[in-house]
């Protein structure tokens, strides 16, 4: 074992001291190490309960022979920092999870590591986490949260945002909003549609990572504690087995991984983060492979936001497994890739399948919502490089109209909240990629104040930022290469046309190449927003969006 090495022989009666101040008994010695990552905060609803599952999930490791301790790693709310400076934090955090994770486990020589997750970036950040640490190990998913009720209305975070835009626009009353407001969110747990949070989670289910069935339990429900002490055993059987995360994650994983967003209608988010988990393992992921595989796989389950349910709602269906069920009846998925069980996918699902009768959220592929999944990729002489559009929230293919010009998000929400966005108007937001930023802050606030205020069929959005699960409408976002390396959506103009073109996968400005090598030629990029610490060093080091936004080794 790997904690051999602070465990046994003379010289390491100093750790050994150490180690029994916290606990550590005589029969403990020869058991393995594991660390327990808790991204628990009582700063936001995501985390909040993490603290109470860390402690079923250590028992359950207790049970399982393993000795676990637990240390804690930063979770930011993307849900409280929208549309605020502290979105710079979100996607950084990433990185930093990560860094925690692997720092410690090589520190104290852990045989196994455990990840407790919620909000968005706690998932692939202790999904990479893991994998750096190499030894076996898992991510669990704290859950979904509740819907919340109003007026016999199904609510969200997203319905929040929403609302601000309905307010400008004169749809609804300020009182009417504070009422959204307070019944949006009802306890513990991540947001509740097919958003960034629950769409990760799917994932790693498919990739092996975390126990099948499980990160759909949602965070309220009592079988989740149940669940969460089960996992114990799994962890243990793998450190047992020597059944390492870079074992079963291959390319056919991802192929899966991508099928299952393209399927659900998920968070564009995922492309981001499944090129960084695939680059940790050293995996060959593109994003020509997200629009392959989501040309060929259908939308077949009707969740926000583009559709009908929450995640809350696909569990009392059937959870992710009846999901996947559909997929592998279609052949769209590879069930003989492993899992951290040692099982291959296909006996996972086989073990978990179960099906609500009339469930109406998900549905065989014959019966699709949609002939194609949601991710399509876009390139053209705006995004050399690519760009990112989730076309299961519009069914608009083909846009084109004038470029609105903002070189911030806020600068595009004052105006958007003003009316000063009209039908057939391209809103533009760049300076607020990767380096930009930094950390490609979301633009949920911005996004669903242009539905709110009912623009949303009408209007396009373009960034080189990103977008929350929540977003929907002809948005496009991981425009690559970004404004603040020179990328082309730096040379935009107010007024320049812009055409969208879905079928033939194109983004262009109308310009003539002459005039945009002109603009180049007198373009210099903005100064870096911090020049010391954390984001001036992440700065220096991302790469760009099309590359999941990683950090250079040195």
């Amino acid at each position: 074992m790997r904690s051999d090495r602070i465990k046994s022989g003379v010289q390491q009666a100093p750790a050994r001291s150490m180690l029994r101040a916290v606990g550590v008994g005589d029969e403990d010695f020869q058991k393995p190490f594991v660390g327990v990552v808790n991204t628990y905060t009582d700063g936001m609803p995501c985390n909040v309960h993490l603290r109470e599952l860390a402690g079923w999930l250590k028992e359950g490791l207790r049970e399982a022979g393993v000795v676990p301790f637990e240390f804690g790693a930063p979770a930011i709310s993307d849900g409280i920092a929208m549309g605020t400076p502290g979105m710079q934090a979100s996607l950084v955090s990433r990185e930093v999870i990560a860094d925690s994770v692997e720092l410690v486990c090589q520190g104290y020589l852990y045989d196994g590591m455990v990840v407790l997750s919620g909000c968005d970036k706690t998932i692939p950040g202790g999904v990479i986490g893991v994998i750096r640490s190499d030894v076996p190990g898992m991510v669990l998913y704290g859950g979904t949260i509740a819907p919340g009720v109003w007026k016999d209305r199904k609510l969200t975070i997203v319905s929040v945002f929403e609302a601000v835009g309905q307010v400008a626009a004169g749809r609804i009353s300020e009182e009417d909003l504070l009422e959204v407001e307070k019944h949006a969110i009802p306890g513990a747990g991540a947001c509740g549609g097919q958003y960034t949070a629950n769409t990760m989670a799917m994932v790693l289910e498919v990739l092996g990572i975390s126990p099948m069935g499980y990160n759909s339990i949602p965070a309220t429900r009592p079988e989740k504690l149940e669940a969460t002490r089960r996992a114990g055993a799994i962890l243990a059987d793998a450190i047992r087995n020597g059944w390492k995360p870079k074992d079963f994650l291959t390319r056919g994983s991802f192929l899966n991984a991508i099928a299952t967003v393209a399927a659900t209608g998920g968070s564009t988010n995922a492309v981001l983060h499944l090129l960084a988990i695939a680059h940790e393992v050293g995996v060959s992921l593109s994003l020509d492979d997200f629009d392959e595989v989501s040309r060929r796989t259908p939308v077949i389950a009707d969740l926000l936001p583009w559709g009908t349910y929450t995640a809350w709602e696909l569990y009392e269906a059937g959870g992710t497994p009846l999901v996947f069920q559909r997929l592998l009846e279609a052949g769209l998925l590879d069930g003989e890739q492993r899992t951290v069980t040692g099982r291959t996918l296909a006996e996972e699902v086989q073990a978990c399948l179960r099906e609500t009768p009339g469930q109406q959220v998900v549905v065989p592929v014959e019966k699709a919502f949609k002939p194609h999944g949601g991710l399509v990729i876009l390139k053209g002489n705006l995004a050399p490089d690519g760009a990112v559009l989730k076309v299961a929230g519009t069914e608009k293919t083909f846009f084109e109209g004038p470029a609105r010009v903002f070189d911030s998000e806020g600068a595009a929400m004052e105006q958007v909240l003003r009316g000063q966005i009209r039908p057939g108007d391209v809103v533009v937001i760049r300076y607020v990629g990767p380096k930009g930023a930094p950390g490609m802050p979301e633009m949920l606030s911005v996004t669903s104040a242009i539905v709110g205020e009912g623009l949303g069929p009408e209007v396009a959005l373009l960034t080189d930022g990103r977008f929350s699960g929540g977003t929907r409408g002809l948005m496009i976002g991981h425009i690559a290469p970004e404004a603040q390396v020179g990328g082309p959506i730096a040379l935009l103009q107010e007024g320049d046309r812009i055409r969208i073109d879905v079928s033939h996968r194109s983004l262009e400005v109308l310009v003539p190449e002459e005039e945009l090598q002109r603009r180049r030629a007198v373009w210099r990029p903005k100064a870096p927003a911090f020049t010391h610490g954390v984001f001036a060093r992440y700065t220096a080091l991302v790469e760009q969006a099309n590359r999941g936004a990683v950090l250079r080794d040195g």
